[in-house]
């Protein structure tokens, strides 16, 4: 019978169908929508931005330019009031069920004026993708039914489920609430695991707010990120360019002058750098204090050893607390907090010509070195090192 299906299947292999179709929607998401027109970190073919577009629009009805719109200004207003899916301001269960309306109440005709700039606007778009939004999904159950019968109908509900719940509320979700940071980006941005496989390497997403014009999601030896595993298959055979993947600063062993280059690369690579400081200043001297730190805070060392590289605006009222007793009662806690801000703040301020960062820079090593505390004084010389190029 015609109801049976086109294709006489097992459950299992139903099961490994619907698995596949999804992860062609997230990979669409990730490489197309995200990558490619969200963040321009990544040049697609035609052929391939079309494949896209057609299939996202029978398994998201999603448009291209609202995706786009919302997730930019996600970027620019992250973990504001104005944030369109923010946990942080809106709690993690609404974000995590509720993804898929706080997009589709976030896009305004001015949030797609502002932010939904270069972004297709061809006649396909505007006459069939735009103008019949739902008529993909549409087709997309008379296909389902039309191969599997009576199985279309869930199959077609995991596909309509999809993305709403790993993308809107996972990603948008739980990225931001729970999970590791890689690096100390300005908002609550969270790796949700390094196994960045059953949505596409958005897993990754302390990485990516870190470095959001980067088409490579891993940052770690031990992360994986699928989408870009596809970028380079894609590449392999013209249908995709890769961009602001490549290392923007270098670190050349035995350099020690310093001239205006080396501000520009620390500059580019100030998370990285303010990692190595973790590792390389905060932890060890925390290491070497532990024995100092009072019997009250001493309980709490994991969650200090936090607290002095954390982002601060994202630490909590009593956090402060803790951070300040500690910070008021041990004078070389205090001296490596404060370092790690001022040098944070060469990059922060704006308007100061190349030579006078330069000559704060200098100025910040000298201090550092004659600090008489051994790990400050190795990150001096560290620092030192940075480059624009690579080592000859």
């Amino acid at each position: 019978m015609w109801f049976n299906g086109l294709l006489d299947l097992s459950v299992m292999q139903l099961i490994l169908v619907v698995l596949g179709m999804t992860h062609i929607t997230i990979i669409g998401v990730t490489l197309y929508l995200h990558r490619h027109s969200a963040h321009n970190s990544l040049d697609m073919h035609p052929a391939l931005k079309h494949f896209f577009r057609f299939w996202l629009w029978l398994t998201t009805a999603q448009n291209t330019k609202e995706w786009t719109a919302i997730h930019r200004k996600h970027h620019a207003k992250c973990e504001t009031a104005d944030d369109p899916h923010s946990p942080v301001v809106l709690g993690i269960r609404k974000v995590l069920f509720e993804g898929a309306e706080l997009y589709a109440s976030a896009a305004t005709a001015e949030n797609l004026e502002r932010y939904g700039q270069r972004t297709p606007e061809d006649w396909v778009e505007r006459n069939v993708y735009s103008h019949y939004r739902m008529l993909g999904i549409v087709l997309m159950a008379v296909i389902d039914l039309a191969l599997f019968g009576v199985h279309g109908i869930w199959i077609w509900a995991v596909q309509m489920a999809w993305i709403p719940f790993w993308a809107a509320g996972v990603v948008n979700g739980i990225g931001h609430w729970m999970g590791y940071r890689n690096f100390e980006c300005a908002d609550n941005a969270r790796n949700i695991s390094p196994l960045g496989v059953l949505i596409g390497g958005e897993e990754l997403h302390n990485n990516h707010h870190t470095y959001p014009n980067s088409s490579k999601l891993s940052r770690r030896w031990y992360e994986v990120d699928i989408g870009w595993g596809y970028i380079r298959l894609f590449q392999l055979f013209g249908l995709a360019k890769p961009k602001g993947y490549r290392p923007i600063a270098h670190h050349v062993p035995g350099k020690q002058d310093m001239n205006v280059e080396t501000v520009q690369a620390i500059a580019n690579n100030r998370f990285d750098i303010m990692r190595q400081y973790r590792k390389r200043v905060t932890e060890p001297v925390l290491r070497q204090q532990k024995s100092l730190i009072d019997d009250e805070v001493r309980p709490r060392y994991r969650k200090l050893k936090q607290l002095l590289s954390r982002e601060v605006t994202l630490i909590k009222p009593k956090e402060k607390e803790t951070l300040e007793f500690v910070l008021e009662s041990n004078a070389v806690l205090r001296q490596i907090y404060e370092k790690s801000h001022e040098l944070q703040a060469l990059w922060r301020q704006r308007g100061l010509k190349p030579q006078d960062k330069l000559q704060a820079l200098m100025e910040w090593c000298k201090e550092a070195e004659a600090s008489g505390i051994r790990y400050l004084e190795d990150f001096a010389a560290h620092l030192r090192a940075y480059s624009l190029r690579p080592a000859a």
